[in-house]
């Protein structure tokens, strides 16, 4: 499987190191364009929305190709739910609603 736009991905970033979850919007030479947020945020939004309080939504990013580490889809592996998953199931929405 391929990595295409709208595909959720996982974003490993350095200098600093930072992690970002979200939908690809974009990749080129210059870098990557995605509406995501801070992987360390995930569990607090998920649970904002779930609970229908106040929340900070996706920013659109564009993150240069020299910060880039890694980028990789976000699958689900040896039984542990994606992301996506993840937040479908403890909100009971799309994350194409976002």
């Amino acid at each position: 499987m391929s990595i295409e736009t709208g595909a959720a991905v996982v974003l490993v970033l350095h200098s600093p190191r930072e992690k970002v979850w979200g939908v690809l919007s974009e990749i080129s030479a210059a870098g990557v364009t995605l509406r995501g947020i801070d992987l360390n945020a995930f569990d607090d939004w998920t649970s904002a929305v779930a609970h229908d309080e106040p929340f900070l939504g996706f920013n659109d990013m564009f993150l240069p190709m020299w910060r880039v580490e890694r980028l990789t889809l976000d699958e689900s592996s040896g039984g542990v739910p994606s992301m996506t998953e993840q937040f479908e199931q403890r909100t009971g929405r799309s994350i194409l609603d976002f």
